[in-house]
């Protein structure tokens, strides 16, 4: 499979396994999983094709594991816009983690801060390549905002991070970030 193959099918999976699976007839239990055999039934993929898009993915946007019953099993990592229980434990977070988004969203940002929107949380990065990298994904001038996490975190703000590394916490008021 080539690479636009590849990002095709991770964006057809991340569909199914954060925002509709019923769509293709898939019902995620409690903490978003599925078993592998439905999913790539309701996919309608191979083994291959799954193991291809979970190990090529740059951001590490699904976990596989072996559930009860010795059942494999297949999640998206975070981001979901359905209700799920991830299982997430606080964390106290670094001093400074980031957020890439497109310029044109800097004015909302400035009056607002970072919101969650339809998903669980507000994602950020612990580095700026990957801010930079996420926040390329709209297409546009990209902004990098650094946030002050260690400062939010002793205001009250609880953050967690996600099997693959991604930051996550409620909001971001205004008065933690810097452009």
């Amino acid at each position: 499979m080539d690479h636009q193959q590849l990002v095709k099918l991770s964006k057809r999976m991340s569909k199914a396994l954060r925002h509709d699976p019923a769509r293709v007839g898939l019902t995620l239990d409690a903490g978003g999983w599925v078993p592998v055999d439905q999913f790539l039934t309701a996919m309608g993929i191979t083994r291959t094709d799954l193991d291809e898009v979970v190990a090529g993915n740059d951001k590490q946007r699904y976990a596989v594991r072996t559930g009860p019953g010795g059942v494999e099993r297949i999640r998206a990592n975070q981001g979901h816009s359905v209700p799920v229980d991830l299982g997430l434990t606080p964390q106290e977070p670094p001093e400074v983690l980031f957020h890439g988004t497109g310029a044109a969203a800097l004015p909302s940002i400035q009056a607002t801060g970072l919101n969650r929107g339809g998903r669980h949380h507000v994602h950020l990065s612990p580095d700026t390549a990957t801010a930079r990298r996420v926040g390329t994904r709209r297409g546009g001038a990209v902004a990098v905002l650094t946030v002050l996490a260690g400062q939010m975190a002793r205001a009250g703000h609880v953050f967690y991070v996600s099997g693959n590394g991604v930051w996550l916490t409620d909001e971001v008021p205004p008065e933690f970030i810097r452009l």
